[in-house]
């Protein structure tokens, strides 16, 4: 069965933000995972005379879905990703979480530490890390939220809002589903708008992913 094109968001000369589906790694895994976003979108997207290779610039965890970049070559690659480092880059996602909150907007702000695999755990390992959110309507059992990490931890939008009591509708890492009524197939998290800047021209760029089918269907069941 042939993969589905992934759907492209922006493109220019040096990057291709793409439109993420659920159910795939960014890159493999320990256990090396031979079919990953980056595989496909190379398969479906990079030029036929080889002249360079697709390379995430970020990544997006299993589970979440929507905006990501991808730059055309590896030197294009350290370009964006140091304006990662430089904190340059700006995300917003989507997320439903666990009952209705109270405050409509705020930061959270901890030392958090996190896993990707059990056998590479770091208990000792933690960072410090700043997420901004804003409520955007609060339904029967949940609410929906625009979050914006300021910082880059591993899983740290899922670990800030367990923390806060208000866990992502969906998420099995660091909850219990058997704790919560309302179910969803996978974390309930969306990127919806990356901001960036270009790292030699310095123009200021945009790509904004409509919300996952999945989650859009969950809205309206759910009233």
């Amino acid at each position: 069965m042939k993969n589905l094109p992934i759907p492209v968001l922006f493109e220019n000369e040096r990057c291709v933000v793409f439109d993420k589906p659920s159910g795939l790694l960014t890159i493999p895994s320990p256990k090396g995972e031979t079919k990953t976003l980056t595989s496909l979108v190379n398969d479906q997207y990079a030029p036929a005379d080889k002249s360079y290779q697709l390379h995430p610039c970020h990544r997006l965890d299993k589970d979440t879905t929507g905006v990501i970049l991808y730059a055309k070559g590896k030197k294009n690659q350290q370009l964006l990703m140091d304006e990662f480092k430089r904190q340059r880059v700006h995300k917003k996602y989507i997320a439903f979480v666990q009952g209705r909150m109270k405050r409509q907007e705020g930061e959270i702000k901890s030392y958090i530490h996190s896993f990707e695999d059990e056998q590479i755990f770091n208990k000792d390992k933690k960072d410090l890390a700043q997420t901004r959110f804003k409520v955007l309507e609060l339904r029967k059992d949940f609410s929906v939220v625009e979050v914006e990490p300021l910082t880059g931890r591993t899983n740290q939008i899922r670990i800030h809002f367990k923390h806060i009591k208000h866990p992502l509708v969906g998420d099995r890492k660091y909850s219990f589903a058997r704790d919560f009524h309302l179910k969803f197939r996978r974390t309930a998290l969306h990127a919806a708008r990356l901001e960036w800047r270009d790292p030699e021209g310095g123009k200021h760029l945009t790509a904004q992913a409509p919300l996952a089918k999945d989650m859009k269907d969950f809205l309206e069941k759910n009233q």
